[in-house]
């Protein structure tokens, strides 16, 4: 998905530590993709004082939306620089067009990550038999020694996995003994978790990782903070168990996410992960220019998303304290 905001801010974003055993609640706020029907989605990442949970670096979670109302999903082609994309529905389905040549339907429940490290440019749009569409889509930052990886695009349908009190789907990493086989540049979970209503879970983590979790339905205790809809709390590292509890009547649903910390700095503008304002810069021209970095799109449509322009002057970054 592309980030279509008129005037984007760059941020400087590193992997800041967050205290053990406190969690971190971060309320989402509104963006609108679009014209005067556009869609609207939660955005929770990034955030001034949250910028990156491990590599998860963007989180955007969006509906249930009334296409009839909406118009749903038209995200003419963009670009993207040193990120992978992870897109997870709920409901709906969505075409993907990309440069790589990829032509594919994100269907619920089905897991497609594109890499688009050196360059790539994607289009997606929400299906004709679609009437309600509801997801997350989720940025991973590439580290340095892989930050331009050719263009990728990988496919995966997680079973499902019963546990006591949930149903876990892992599209990415490891989670209570099943692993995705879907390659990642660091060390990373996702998994949905259906809750059911009064259970209480107590799920194995990697200490090492970072944790969020992102509400979809409901409302959860997650190590004894109250996440609402639209939420997402963070954990800091050093947890070697993730507390999870619905105290509610009805099944919750969440996104967990997880990862080492990034230790690098990365800047963020519109579309691209870059590592400094100058860079930022010239991916910004080359898209312009229609550069084979980024290739092109068959079978969109319509002409590209142009590029927003950048504020006079050199853009003052922001993020993280520590960043």
């Amino acid at each position: 998905m592309s980030n279509v905001e008129a005037d984007p801010a760059e941020l400087v974003c590193t992997g800041a530590a967050g205290e053990r055993s406190r969690v971190e609640v971060l309320r989402p706020r509104a963006v609108p993709l679009g014209g005067p029907r556009a869609m609207t989605v939660r955005r929770t990442l990034p955030q001034r004082d949250r910028s990156m949970i491990g590599a998860w670096c963007f989180a955007d979670h969006y509906g249930p939306d009334d296409v009839s109302v909406t118009g749903g999903m038209d995200v003419a082609p963009h670009p993207h620089t040193g990120l992978q994309t992870a897109s997870w529905l709920f409901t709906g389905e969505i075409e993907h067009r990309d440069s790589l040549g990829v032509h594919a339907t994100v269907r619920p429940g089905e897991l497609n990550l594109m890499t688009g490290g050196h360059g790539i440019c994607h289009s997606e749009v929400s299906l004709p038999g679609t009437t309600v569409l509801h997801g997350v889509q989720l940025w991973i930052a590439l580290p340095d020694a892989h930050r331009d990886a050719p263009r990728d695009f990988q496919h995966h349908v997680p079973p499902p996995l019963a546990l006591d009190g949930a149903t876990a789907r892992v599209f990415l990493g490891e989670l209570a003994g099943r692993v995705s086989p879907v390659t990642t540049f660091s060390p990373l979970l996702g998994a949905e978790l259906v809750v059911e209503p009064g259970a209480r879970l107590v799920l194995a983590a990697n200490p090492a990782f970072e944790h969020g979790v992102l509400v979809d339905l409901g409302a959860v205790d997650f190590a004894g903070a109250r996440l609402d809809r639209g939420d997402l709390g963070f954990l800091g590292a050093g947890n070697d168990a993730l507390r999870l509890a619905n105290p509610g009547d009805v099944p919750a649903r969440v996104v967990l996410l997880g990862g080492e910390p990034f230790g690098e700095r990365i800047v963020m503008w519109w579309n691209f992960v870059a590592r400094d304002h100058d860079e930022v810069v010239r991916f910004r021209e080359e898209w312009q220019s229609a550069s084979e970095r980024f290739g092109h799109v068959d079978g969109y449509p319509g002409r590209r998303l142009p590029a927003p322009p950048l504020p006079t002057g050199r853009l003052r970054p922001r993020g993280n304290p520590e960043g």
